[in-house]
């Protein structure tokens, strides 16, 4: 699929941008460029990967729709990773988090139609399913954005896949976690029944790929991921290093924080189709052209909703997706 095709990647100096580069890589592409505004991330990242001459660092801003176009000459795929992600940052200014999250979308949409790409991929979380904080809300509306521009005089495919937390990633819970052990001896937790979805970050972008491949354009697809307690993470964290009397503190939560995240609304769920073993697909209210017709042979989800509550990993299973994703 990607043989010889020249890709873009927004926001490509991030987790899920390094392991999305060196995924894509196996493919045979004719060029990568990677677009982003952190000169020395792109720096470290070009090291990492051995000055490989298929990658191509652009320092660019998606909130400058004109970089953008210029970015996008010449590309087949693009992957819309570029966003403001954490949830305090974006309560705090959510101005800012509307003109990369929102208005930055919006930018990429337009540099890919004026450019003819073949398809967008926008990488969405669970937090834009009925959102609570201003990123999750953000993230909703580039979903909406996204889906609406195959409604457009265009040949360009966008298709939304929605993921929950993915282990090892920046800022990544785990991260947070091992360091506390290691150098207050003590973790905090804002809820003790708080349940979060995770994966590996190889098995995430592999779903990216397959999702990018099958899709049609305008639907979201909607990842099946494990979920656990974090009180049993941080327990399973606790017992690996070998730490003892390790404290874990009751915080509270914090604004726009939920115990529990959907992966999939109630609303949602009743225009939702079963795909496979790991994907939902939800379509979209609005008519795109071909793209009931394609579904029409699934059968519905028949969820009430899709949340982090059910089905919780035991710690040993917690222990062996840690060993799988190296973090242990």
């Amino acid at each position: 699929m990607f043989k010889n095709k020249t890709i873009l990647v927004t926001g490509g100096t991030g987790s899920w941008g390094y392991e999305l580069v060196r995924q894509l890589l196996d493919f045979h592409p004719k060029e990568i460029r990677i677009f982003s505004r952190n000169e020395s991330n792109q720096f470290t990242m070009k090291q990492e990967f051995d000055n490989n001459p298929k990658l191509n660092f652009i320092i660019g801003d998606i909130k400058e729709k004109k970089e953008l176009i210029e970015a996008c000459r010449g590309i087949d795929y693009v992957f819309h990773l570029a966003a403001l992600k954490h949830v305090p940052v974006c309560e705090d200014q959510p101005l800012e988090a509307l003109k990369t999250n929102v208005n930055g979308t919006q930018n990429v949409i337009e540099a890919a139609i004026f450019s003819n790409v073949e398809r967008v991929v926008y990488i969405s979380t669970d937090k834009a399913s009925n959102p609570s904080n201003f990123y999750g809300l953000s993230k909703a509306m580039g979903e909406r954005l996204i889906i609406h521009a195959n409604t457009l005089a265009t040949n360009t495919k966008f298709v939304c896949i929605r993921g929950g937390n993915v282990l090892g990633t920046n800022g990544s819970v785990i991260h947070v976690f091992k360091k506390n052990i290691q150098d207050k001896g003590k973790i905090g937790i804002t809820d003790i029944n708080m349940t979060r979805f995770f994966l590996t970050l190889e098995e995430a972008i592999k779903l990216v790929f397959k999702a990018t491949r099958e899709s049609v354009g305008g639907e979201i697809f909607v990842m099946k991921m494990p979920a656990c307690k974090i009180i049993d993470l941080a327990h399973v964290l606790i017992e690996d290093s070998g730490k003892e009397n390790v404290e874990i503190e009751i915080l509270g939560v914090r604004p726009g924080e939920k115990i529990h995240e959907l992966l999939l609304s109630e609303y949602e769920s009743k225009t939702t189709i079963a795909y496979d073993d790991e994907y939902f697909v939800i379509l979209p209210p609005i008519h795109i052209e071909g793209l009931k017709e394609a579904y029409a042979n699934y059968k519905p989800a028949n969820l009430y909703n899709y949340n982090s509550s059910k089905e919780l990993m035991s710690k040993d299973e917690i222990r062996e997706i840690l060993k799988k994703g190296r973090f242990i």
